[in-house]
């Protein structure tokens, strides 16, 4: 039985949007707390695409310009992704309670300190 109106939805093939965010890493790694190129290497290990790690192939390619990376992706990756990844590299190397990621502008993320001093304002 076929209903009428109703038109099978088609899939519209055009140019698939390129997303391009980057990560920066310029406090820590001036301080030698952090190497970009080890951040980097677990972002290349860890991304999944379709489910699957190390799947990057042509959808995902990731690039250091010396304290930053740049990952440029295919249409559907999160942003938040990104900063999850961060966090877990954070973790990993024991450096969560002393760094933070923050979102400066809509396509990029920074890598911060923590300000510690604004606490002890507080408490006088």
């Amino acid at each position: 039985m076929v209903v009428k109106g109703l038109k099978k939805k088609t899939a519209v093939k055009g140019k698939k949007s390129l997303l391009k965010f980057t990560v920066d890493c310029q406090q820590p790694a001036d301080d030698n707390i952090i190497e970009t190129k080890d951040f980097e290497k677990f972002l290349t290990a860890r991304i999944k695409v379709e489910g699957k790690t190390g799947n990057l192939g042509d959808k995902i390619s990731i690039s250091r310009d010396k304290a930053k990376i740049t990952v440029s992706a295919e249409a559907p990756f999160s942003k938040r992704y990104l900063k999850y990844l961060g966090k877990k590299y954070l973790k990993s190397q024991q450096l969560r309670d002393f760094l933070r990621i923050v979102a400066p502008s809509k396509t990029s993320y920074e890598l911060r300190y923590f300000n510690i001093n604004e606490d002890k304002d507080e408490e006088e």
